[in-house]
């Protein structure tokens, strides 16, 4: 995994501004991986993608991650600051390979069901669909590939639902960074609850943010120095920063530390 470039994290939050969630973690995906094909990355589970997420987002603005958190009790506001090994579940991941999906099986009394886990290709399939009434099932039905009971083929409509449950649960087992919760405890009232952290969501923000400050920063310097976006850009932070105390020095009067 390589981190991109100021210049490349700005092209790719400029393309994902009119793009779905799962494009955008594409997006980030390839750049951090350009050998790896497309097809390749969006094969990963989702579990999986949201692995080299983290990392990526390690890479690009460090370990540290602050976020905030409402009590749906008392609304008090929580501030919460976690680490990137908070987060993380599992070992480490090496780089993406280009192979068949990994399949697994569940066997409950004479019945093993055959599945794959979900993946970008799923979730995108699903937010395509106007009407679905139980889109957790929608998945299974993408995902579960074989049903033998009795040692006899079965479709999924005749799958029980202690099966089903069954194998949402294996898939929790086997791709546990795909469903990431905290507990959490209000200060306040003391209510306690459940959150879920996205770290495609997380991220997301987070360059959106950083994407407006830099191209105000851009702005600046190539108005006082008469720069281009990409000699601005490929400064590097500490650079760009000096100059902008600079800049801030002589029509301000601020100090340059």
């Amino acid at each position: 995994m390589r981190s991109p470039s100021a210049l490349e994290l700005l092209n790719a939050w400029e393309w994902g501004l009119s793009q779905h969630p799962i494009q955008r973690a594409l997006k980030l995906l390839a750049v951090a991986f350009p050998q790896t094909p497309l097809k390749t990355l969006a094969q990963l589970s989702i579990g999986q993608r949201d692995a080299y997420l983290l990392t990526l987002r390690e890479l690009v603005f460090g370990s540290q991650l602050i976020s905030l958190a409402t009590c749906p009790h008392c609304s008090e506001c929580l501030e919460l600051t976690l680490n990137s090994a908070d987060i993380k579940v599992g070992a480490e991941l090496s780089l993406p390979e280009t192979k068949p999906q990994e399949t697994f099986t569940v066997d409950i009394a004479d019945c093993q069901v055959q599945f794959r886990l979900p993946n970008s290709l799923d979730i995108a399939a699903l937010a395509s669909q106007d009407h679905i009434a139980d889109s957790q099932q929608y998945l299974l039905n993408r995902c579960v590939l074989a049903v033998h009971c009795h040692s006899e083929q079965q479709t999924n409509d005749q799958l029980p639902p202690n099966l089903w449950d069954a194998v949402v649960q294996r898939m929790a087992e086997v791709d546990p960074q795909a469903d990431v919760q905290f507990k959490l405890v209000c200060p306040v009232c003391k209510h306690q609850w459940q959150v879920v952290f996205d770290i495609l969501s997380f991220f997301w923000k987070e360059i959106d943010a950083w994407a407006y400050r830099i191209l105000r920063e851009v702005h600046t310097l190539a108005c006082i120095y008469g720069w281009g976006e990409a000699e601005i850009l490929a400064l590097s932070p500490h650079r760009r920063q000096f100059y902008l105390q600079l800049v801030a020095q002589k029509h301000y009067g601020a100090s340059v530390r």
